[in-house]
């Protein structure tokens, strides 16, 4: 009886924390971010990157302290946990291309699978038909699983080999903080063009938001797993999410529940459900959504922070290429590039399968 109320204990607390996570992203937006954008590592990536003058002039350029709050909160939740140990080498090059398509798919839908839960929360209807391609795209993922694909498994490193990501993060920080980045908003802006919550609330929401996320190990990657069966703790904690946004939302007025009139968002439906299928499926061949790359890297995870690497270019390539979504819809390239992402996934995906096949037969003739 003991063991059962312990864990019931300890599931009532990780719905709990997601929860509060819901809280606090809905925070930082009715302290100035972007609609339903209260945390989107996909899109805060691809902000910053404009900020350092890395992608092209079209995109936002913006620092996003929220970043530094993801990276800074995880690693300080995993120091007071105990020993830190970095990790390393699992297929990197392969998970900074499936990161780079992850990018790609996001900004087809307008937000990463994060955000895609706050725009659910938010009354995005149109999030909710997004849904139904990430689940898909997990699933297909499962599948490739079920047959023998695998992303590789990381190995302790030392710690200071682990590093890099956060001292990354604080180094922008400082940048920002100093005024030497290079475009964008300063610490002193408080302007609402382009909309960003005061640094030191989005850093410090984030930074909790961090903290939590590590905590709990919540990927929205895993929760659209249990759709499909086993344990469903993790679909239940993705449910406590946009039930603790939707109810911050509704305390600051911002809740709408539509499909018209969304903030970043748009009724392509289709091309929505299959850069969500993109996404969804990326994340599978990867380990991971975006958000959680970013925690994993805080933590130390060398592969998840490649992976972040890979999305932070994908979503530079899409303004490069003109294959970000608008609110009026998708674009040509856009299309284009969700059809080459599913056709580049599935097809390496495959090989694996078909590579690790073909080694069994090989063991078990020997």
């Amino acid at each position: 009886m003991l063991r059962t109320d312990v864990a019931g204990i300890k599931l009532w607390l990780l719905w709990g924390a997601c929860a509060l996570v819901g809280i606090l992203s809905a925070m930082i937006v009715a302290y100035g971010n972007p609609g339903n954008m209260g945390v989107c590592g996909a899109c805060f990536l691809r902000d910053t990157a404009g900020a350092l003058g890395l992608s092209a002039a079209e995109g936002p350029r913006i620092f996003r302290p929220e970043l530094v709050g993801l990276v800074l909160g995880a690693l300080v939740c995993r120091l007071v946990r105990g020993p830190v140990e970095g990790r390393a080498g699992a297929h990197s090059a392969v998970r900074f291309s499936l990161g780079l398509w992850m990018g790609v798919g996001t900004l087809v839908f307008l937000g990463c699978p994060f955000r895609m839960l706050q725009r659910m929360g938010g009354g995005d209807l149109n999030a909710w038909v997004g849904l139904i391609g990430f689940v898909a795209g997990v699933g297909a993922g499962r599948q490739f699983e079920a047959r023998g694909y695998t992303s590789g498994k990381t190995a302790p490193v030392f710690f200071v080999a682990g590093s890099p990501a956060w001292l990354l993060a604080v180094g922008g920080l400082v940048l920002f903080l100093t005024g030497q980045m290079p475009y964008g908003p300063g610490p002193a802006d408080l302007t609402s063009k382009p909309p960003h919550a005061p640094w030191y609330i989005a850093l410090g929401l984030a930074g909790v938001a961090g903290a939590l996320l590590s905590l709990t190990g919540f990927c929205a990657i895993s929760a659209a797993r249990q759709v499909f069966g086993g344990p469903r703790r993790m679909l239940w904690a993705a449910l406590a999410l946009i039930a603790g946004y939707a109810v911050c939302s509704m305390v600051f007025g911002k809740m709408q529940i539509s499909f018209e009139n969304q903030p970043i968002s748009h009724r392509d439906h289709v091309w929505g459900i299959l850069a969500m299928a993109l996404v969804g499926l990326t994340g599978v061949l990867a380990g991971g959504c975006p958000v959680r790359h970013l925690v994993l890297a805080g933590e130390g995870n060398n592969d998840s922070m490649v992976t972040a690497a890979g999305i932070l270019l994908g979503c530079c390539l899409a303004h490069s290429f003109q294959t970000v979504s608008t609110p009026e819809g998708t674009t040509y390239t856009g299309r284009l590039a969700v059809m080459l992402g599913l056709g580049f996934s599935t097809t390496y995906a495959t090989l694996v399968v078909l590579a690790k096949s073909r080694e069994q037969r090989i063991t078990g003739s020997v």
